[in-house]
């Protein structure tokens, strides 16, 4: 308790930092730390919001949030950043982790985001073949747009320029090479619509190409709403997508998934037969999971593959919105496409829907890290962070690596960089679930050492070197 008065103090007194009122305003500013936003939907219940708090790596529908770059052996990432300790003003942000150095790179403002404070409009990352950094800073819904950034040179997180600006929710670009860009998204044109975009150099665009739209007049319903999550594996896009009832988000279910190998001119089922789009049958034969029969919640956290390209669906359940214990319990899943059908596991159980993680694959070894783990504010969002590994590809599960423990926040959104190499291998953000505080950005190894990035950083200091956490987290291969 008085390590967590502590926080909360430091929190309070606050410290003299940008502040500016017009969007735009801090664009190329170079921030003196590493400061996460916090958040608060608002939709409160019995014990609390449906979520609130570390919102730096949110949402699971925004990515990549990074990208490891072998030809110049670094990390970037993208998060949604705040300008004090005592605001909750987004800018969006980005930072570059030295894998030769070991030092992070002061983050830089790619888009400040002004008066707003909502992390639904958190940046995503590309990084295209001559080495540009893309930032897709996300709108929301329709009323605010989304903005596409570029780097001034090649690997530089110095100064961005504006490539154009379109309604753009939670934005999931992937470059295919020889083709261009490739924008999942989605629009709100009454209900959560989905939308796909190609584009040859990021600037000149088609048309928005409609996904996923159902309709199912045989239950009284207007029009469903969706949530996807899209992978990518080599030249094939996989999406995999949800369904919202009546257009109701907080009922959402279900798992479809469709794939494309040649940039969104065809699109078929895992098997390759094609596929008309827009989906619009709540029984298409995409759908690979039906929960709605049993009423329950569907949460998607991350889109894999195996080494022989088939997809893998990282996915939660619960039965209802509401935290707490009477919708539970939230079981964590994944779905594999063997090569014949659909092989669905079970891995374990968590305290929260926004409990999310990912996924790492490697040959037989299939690796979870998230905030599974009941958390200092057991049924907020978040928790204690700790890896699940699988021998046999999925069929069974054993916890392996506590990464957190004993903290004084909850830890949240656990996001997995494009050819991530060691040590930033994953990496989220930390925050109090139950009040506004101050957040902390954290990356770690495969092996569960824990770093965290300097909340401040001093004025002449451009690299700093992240702060070991082992001290303060039991971390290590203790129950392998």
């Amino acid at each position: 308790m008085k390590k967590l008065l502590v926080i909360l103090l430091s929190f309070l007194v606050g410290s003299v930092a940008l502040s500016a009122q017009e969007p735009g305003a801090l664009n190329n500013t170079k921030v003196d730390g590493f400061r996460p936003i916090w958040f608060d939907l608002g939709q409160k219940s019995e014990y609390g919001s449906k979520y609130s708090g570390a919102f730096g790596t949110y949402t699971m529908k925004h990515r990549p949030l990074a990208i490891y770059s072998p030809e110049v052996d670094r990390t970037y990432f993208v998060f949604g950043g705040t300008t004090a300790k005592d605001e909750k003003h987004l800018l969006c942000m980005i930072g570059c982790f030295d894998h030769k150095t070991g030092l992070v790179q002061k983050p830089t403002v790619v888009y400040d985001k002004g008066p707003v404070n909502d992390p639904h409009d958190n940046p995503a990352l590309l990084i295209d073949p001559e080495g540009y950094l893309w930032v897709y800073v996300a709108g929301r819904g329709n009323k605010r747009e989304g903005f596409r950034f570029r780097s001034v040179k090649p690997y530089d997180i110095s100064a961005f320029e504006e490539m154009g600006h379109s309604i753009m929710a939670y934005p999931q670009p992937f470059y295919i090479e020889g083709r261009g860009h490739f924008l999942f998204e989605t629009r709100y044109d009454g209900f959560r619509r989905l939308f796909y975009q190609t584009s040859p150099d990021g600037i000149h665009w088609s048309d928005y190409q409609l996904l996923a739209s159902i309709m199912d007049p045989a239950l009284g319903e207007t029009q469903s709403g969706h949530y996807q999550i899209s992978g990518r594996c080599g030249d094939k896009l996989v999406t995999a997508f949800n369904r919202h009832p009546d257009g109701v988000c907080d009922s959402r279910t279900n798992i479809y998934v469709i794939q494309t190998t040649d940039f969104g001119d065809h699109w078929t089922l895992v098997d390759g037969t094609l596929i008309d789009l827009p989906v619009t049958d709540r029984n298409s034969p995409c759908k690979i999971l039906d929960l709605e029969h049993n009423g329950q919640n569907c949460y998607i956290k991350d889109v894999n593959f195996d080494k022989k390209g088939n997809p893998i669906i990282l996915y939660l359940t619960s039965h209802g919105f509401e935290p707490g214990p009477k919708q539970g319990p939230r079981e964590w899943h994944v779905a594999h496409w063997t090569g014949k059908k659909w092989d669905f596991r079970f891995i374990t159980c968590s305290t929260n829907n926004y409990d999310s993680g990912s996924l790492w694959v490697e040959g037989k070894i299939w690796t979870v890290i998230a905030p599974t783990g009941p958390g200092p504010q057991k049924w907020g969002q978040g928790g204690e962070v700790e890896s699940w590994v699988s021998r046999n590809k999925g069929k069974s599960w054993k916890r392996a690596i506590r990464y957190t423990a004993h903290s004084q926040m909850n830890h949240c959104y656990v996001r997995r960089p494009e050819q991530c190499k060691d040590p930033f291998w994953c990496f989220w953000a930390d925050g109090i679930a139950d009040v506004f505080s101050i957040s902390h950005l954290f990356f770690a190894d495969s092996e569960g050492n824990v770093y965290r990035l300097p909340y401040e950083i001093a004025a002449n200091e451009e690299w700093v070197k992240p702060e070991p956490m082992n001290y303060f987290f039991s971390s290590g291969r203790d129950l392998m």
